[in-house]
């Protein structure tokens, strides 16, 4: 009986809850339970950044042949390849560098802020760049004083886009012994943006081409003075001869006279366009001039050819224009543009005089620094310019494509080819023009699809 009490207590006893048991449970489980979290994601991120390091490794340099490489044998790959990679692009800027230092054109690099960078021996030589070392950035505009040069690197920049300027570079010098050595150049620029708001500019040395080609005028010059003499002794010699002579001797003699008038028309041209390049001012005399009744004499003149093949002129502008010119010069630019639209257009059609005033904000061209510009424009109907022709209607002796020159029906009904000209007449009206501080441009008219002469001159008073 007494036992069986005492199994009876030791049994109710182990199950009464021990205060050591209950202090083991509220403290040391929970912090087991905070290890093994602490501890998984320990694990869990240095899982995560093995992967991400095994793939930056990958794109450096993708092995697929040994997975098995270690991170830091893979790490010591990609670093090598790095360093290869930068010595070789090292060589190949080394090499560029080469060839630009023996390239006939200059070249220079500035930053974004205009400093120079690099440039080659031909720019240093042109530019007369003496100031500057490799490696030390010094301003652009403290080495070389050249207002275009430096907007033209400011606009490359803004548009970022290529861009062309030809100017006379005039170098600076910093003691009197070097005023005597120092020459003025033609210099034309060629520049490309570069990244990071850089710009490379090319500089091109034209003074050689200007020599030549001012030597070439000058000898043609001097060869038609010389010209005109025997001309002028040719023609009156056959002039006596037509009196004397019966036909068809006198035939022969017309012909001769016809083509003496030509060469003598030729050379005077050539020397007229020789003296506005030298020195415009002396062969204009401005006054104030409206401008339609100036094209209205010119028509009149030439309305007879006009007539014979049914053209009219059609003059519009919005209330009269005035101009500030040589009225014998600007009578002769529009008697050519005139005359060629007569020849050039179709019978019975409309030659179009269209005059309109521009005001600063609306200039085309930034050449034309007064306030307001007047803008003129020839329109015929013709079979306008070629493509090969429209780049070189300006330039002398250029005679253009063989179908621009149409053929007039004789009263007869035969076809007789008009006279030609010498190639002189639009070189002459384009000098006139910038004489008179303006400019010319032509293309074909997209209505017409005949010539499309437009002339941009200073408003007068």
């Amino acid at each position: 009986m007494i036992s069986s009490q005492v199994a009876l207590k030791i049994k109710a006893r182990s199950y009464q809850i021990n205060p050591n048991n209950h202090w083991l449970m509220t403290t040391i489980l929970p912090f087991l339970l905070g290890l093994s979290l602490g501890l998984g994601f320990y694990f869990w991120q240095q899982h995560r950044h093995q992967q991400q390091l095994e793939k930056i490794l990958g794109v450096l340099h993708k092995d697929t042949s040994n997975v098995a490489l270690n991170i830091i044998s893979r790490l010591r790959r990609g670093v090598a390849l790095v360093n290869q990679r930068q010595e070789q692009l090292e060589n190949e800027l080394e090499i560029w560098q080469q060839l630009l230092q023996v390239a006939p054109l200059g070249y220079l690099q500035v930053d974004e802020e205009n400093q120079l960078l690099w440039c080659n021996e031909r720019a240093r030589q042109v530019l007369q760049i003496d100031r500057w070392e490799p490696g030390r950035l010094r301003l652009l505009l403290e080495l070389v004083r050249s207002y275009e040069l430096d907007q033209l690197i400011e606009a490359t920049r803004r548009q970022q886009q290529s861009m062309e300027e030809e100017w006379v570079f005039h170098p600076s010098f910093t003691n009197g012994d070097a005023i005597g050595k120092l020459h003025s150049l033609t210099l034309r620029a060629y520049s490309w943006p570069l990244p990071e708001r850089q710009v490379g500019v090319f500089v091109e040395n034209r003074q050689p081409l200007v020599n030549i080609t001012q030597s070439r005028n000058q000898w043609v010059s001097d060869l038609a003075h010389e010209l005109r003499t025997p001309l002028t002794s040719i023609r009156l010699v056959a002039e006596a001869l037509q009196k004397r002579l019966e036909p068809p001797a006198t035939g022969w003699v017309e012909q001769m006279l016809r083509e003496n008038e030509r060469l003598i028309n030729l050379v005077q041209d050539w020397l007229e366009l020789t003296q506005m390049e030298k020195d415009p001012s002396t062969i204009l005399t401005y006054q104030n001039l409206e401008l339609r009744p100036l094209i209205e004499s010119v028509w009149q003149t030439l309305e007879p050819l006009a007539q014979s093949r049914q053209l009219n002129l059609v003059y519009s502008e919005s209330e009269p224009m005035y101009l500030r010119a040589d009225q014998t010069r600007l009578t002769q630019v529009f008697l050519n543009l005139l005359d060629n639209s007569i020849k050039r257009s179709p019978p019975q059609a409309a030659i179009r005089v269209e005059v309109t005033r521009l005001e600063a904000a609306d200039k085309v061209s930034d050449e034309i620094s007064a306030q307001s510009v007047l803008q003129i424009d020839v329109i015929d109907s013709g079979s306008g310019f070629s493509e090969i022709d429209l780049p070189h209607v300006f330039e002398r002796f250029y005679r253009g494509d063989a179908s621009r020159r149409r053929q007039q029906s004789a009263s007869d009904g035969e076809a007789v080819t008009r006279g030609q000209g010498s190639g002189l007449g639009l070189s002459i009206v384009q000098q006139i023009i910038q004489a008179h501080g303006g400019t010319i441009e032509g293309r074909n008219h997209p209505e017409t699809g005949g010539a499309w002469l437009q002339i941009i001159l200073p408003e007068g008073e």
